[in-house]
């Protein structure tokens, strides 16, 4: 593949289903860096990144964003440079014409740990407040679980079929990532 980033155009590159028939993201992309940009079902654009490993970035985003990952498209870089790669993630967005979300004011909610405090009813809020320490960590490792569950079963009906499995010392932080 071409590292001229001159000719390196989004537009140019075909959208590829995020999810393959088999409910997986392609293997191929295992340990492979390179640039990607993430469309929702309407194929409009919500986040460009780049990784030194795409599969497991494109899983974290799926993870965290599932109702916005539908449609891909990516390049490999084989000599990658962070100056290279950060040069045409902002090509890509200039060529969007606008900043999508994902790289805007949502970023953090694609590239950080779900934050599942955030999710805590009114009772969970009152029952945190009057907790010691250790009561704290059981309730924020029930709070994150019960949000596990929702994102698991979010992910389900999308077909996916893949392994998912959390940090469990993030959860002890009301936290949620995909273990590696």
């Amino acid at each position: 593949m071409t590292n001229n980033i001159n000719t390196l155009v989004l537009s140019n590159l075909p959208y590829i289903s995020y999810l393959n028939d088999n409910g997986d993201i392609s293997d191929e992309l295992t340990g492979k860096i390179g640039l990607y940009a993430i469309f929702n079902y309407d194929k409009t654009l919500e986040y460009v990144g780049y990784s030194r490993n795409l599969l497991l970035s494109l899983k974290q985003h799926l993870i965290r964003q599932p109702d916005k990952c539908y449609w891909l498209k990516y390049h490999v870089i084989e000599r990658p440079s962070r100056s290279i790669l950060e040069e045409i993630k902002q090509k890509w967005l200039e060529e969007n014409g606008s900043l999508p979300s994902g790289n805007g004011e949502e970023e953090s909610m694609w590239t950080q740990p779900i934050d599942t405090k955030t999710t805590m009813n009114d009772e969970d809020k009152q029952q945190y407040n009057s907790l010691d320490e250790l009561g704290k960590i059981k309730l924020l490792k029930k709070v994150a679980r019960r949000y596990e569950e929702i994102i698991k079963n979010q992910l389900d009906e999308r077909g996916v079929k893949f392994e998912v499995r959390f940090n469990p010392k993030l959860k002890e932080d009301g936290l949620l990532d995909l273990k590696t």
